[in-house]
């Protein structure tokens, strides 16, 4: 798909880490864009940054696990623009959910689902079918991760369901949209191939009173900073991906018509051999089979 001024883009999650990195980027490119996150100031700060550099710029509230809210993100924006040409279902949450998957408190699962899983199929029932009637080259982007569809990580067994989830979703939604021979196409993102700074460590600060954990969270790390501050400590260097390369992964892999908006990188690479090795195989993949859970973790 083409990107060019006078395209509208709608970003969930934007007022932060990949969202924000890829509306500034659309804005770049002369998009209007849309940026929808369930953080009110920190989503309002946003846009009066890409504002103030003179983008055509919409900030709508929304919960994404709300499918109402989704229904009134997509009205305001036609109501705005007229059009949505690019719709990247990219908010997210890591849920907090520690120990072994059995002692999981349901609650830390039931909100990873309803943002991580009904977020993006709100995003894909209440724009897709719009974006389809307008007749024009539209595309959609969703956002999963190496934890789920690469090579799950068991210490955050929640997020990596939800994110294969996502991988599948968008696998049939790339099929249904071909099959009708749609001008809209369809990507996954695997952002990466190293650690992102995003305010995924922090979701608790956002977590809705309905799906409010029944007991205390064991974990000494309550943000990325904490968490890396021990890792220097401890001597293990994190390298992290800037999120400036993952939109511009994401303008790339968009005008090239990509599915896979996965980066080359050795590490990841031989992980999707092993996967795919062990599956042919009948085997358990190795990561799995020497994996060591802290209880904590």
């Amino acid at each position: 798909m083409e990107l060019r001024a006078g395209q509208v883009a709608v970003v969930t999650g934007a007022a932060s880490g990949i969202g924000l990195a890829m509306a500034r980027r659309f804005a770049a490119e002369g998009m209007a864009v849309v940026l929808a996150d369930v953080a009110r100031e920190p989503l309002h700060a946003a846009a009066d940054e890409l504002a103030a550099q003179g983008a055509r710029v919409l900030a709508h509230t929304v919960d994404v696990s709300v499918r109402e809210e989704v229904e009134a993100l997509a009205d305001a924006a036609y109501d705005a623009f007229g059009a949505v040409h690019l719709l990247c279902n990219n908010a997210g949450v890591g849920s907090g959910a520690e120990g072994r998957m059995w002692e999981h408190d349901p609650r830390d699962w039931e909100w990873a689902f309803a943002v991580n899983i009904w977020g993006v199929f709100h995003g894909v029932q209440c724009f897709v079918p719009r974006m389809l009637a307008g007749g024009e080259a539209g595309h959609v982007v969703n956002t999963s991760s190496t934890d789920g569809g690469v090579a799950p990580l068991p210490t955050a067994s929640v997020y990596a369901v939800t994110k294969a989830a996502v991988v599948t979703m968008t696998e049939s939604l790339y099929a249904h949209l071909t099959a009708e021979r749609a001008p809209v196409g369809a990507s996954v993102l695997f952002p990466g191939p190293h650690m992102l700074r995003t305010g995924l460590w922090e979701s608790h600060r956002n977590r809705p009173e309905r799906y409010a954990k029944t007991r205390p969270r064991r974990t000494p790390y309550r943000s990325l900073a904490e968490w890396e501050a021990a890792m220097k400590e401890a001597g293990r260097e994190v390298a992290f991906t800037p999120l400036e390369d993952v939109a511009e992964q994401v303008v790339d892999g968009v005008r090239a018509g990509r599915f896979w908006l996965l980066p080359p990188a050795a590490h990841t690479d031989a992980q999707i051999r092993a996967r795919s090795a062990s599956m042919l195989d009948r085997s358990a993949p190795a990561y799995l089979e020497h994996f060591i859970l802290d209880p904590d973790d």
